[in-house]
């Protein structure tokens, strides 16, 4: 299943996939799983962070800058998936989450997100230290 490293802290997502999200094939359109991602990457800070809408209160936005997906198969409607998330890796302004997207002992989608912090007007800023902390410690398992 996924490649995740040791010790690192994950959340998951549990989502129940819905006829609007498929085509006529009722087969999840590849557009949504970057949605996934998403999603779960919130929930992730939520859990392990602090919730999102701190960053951008304190006019700091996670900008995407890159975006990749590995898709092995394919959801359906109706399906029950589950987007398991986890930190990569933290620097000064950036970060990089990873996921897996699985379906009971299906892997269906792999991928990261690069994200670069940035404020309101698009200028880079250095993630605040007590965050790059506390995600360090998320990133490798560690415990407050």
């Amino acid at each position: 299943m996924p490649n995740i490293p040791d010790g690192a802290h994950t959340s998951t997502l549990e989502h129940r996939v819905s006829f609007f999200e498929t085509d006529a094939m009722q087969i999840v359109h590849h557009s949504n799983y970057i949605r996934y991602f998403e999603l779960a990457r919130v929930i992730w800070l939520d859990e392990w962070d602090e919730p999102y809408r701190h960053y951008f209160e304190g006019d700091i936005h996670l900008a995407t800058t890159a975006i990749h997906a590995d898709y092995k198969m394919s959801a359906r409607f109706d399906d029950i998936i589950h987007v398991t998330t986890w930190l990569e890796w933290v620097r000064g302004a950036s970060l990089r989450m990873a996921y897996s997207i699985d379906r009971g002992d299906e892997q269906l989608v792999t991928g990261w997100s690069e994200h670069a912090s940035v404020s309101g007007k698009g200028k880079v800023r250095r993630i605040p230290k007590a965050n790059r902390e506390r995600l360090s410690k998320a990133m490798i398992g560690l415990n407050d």
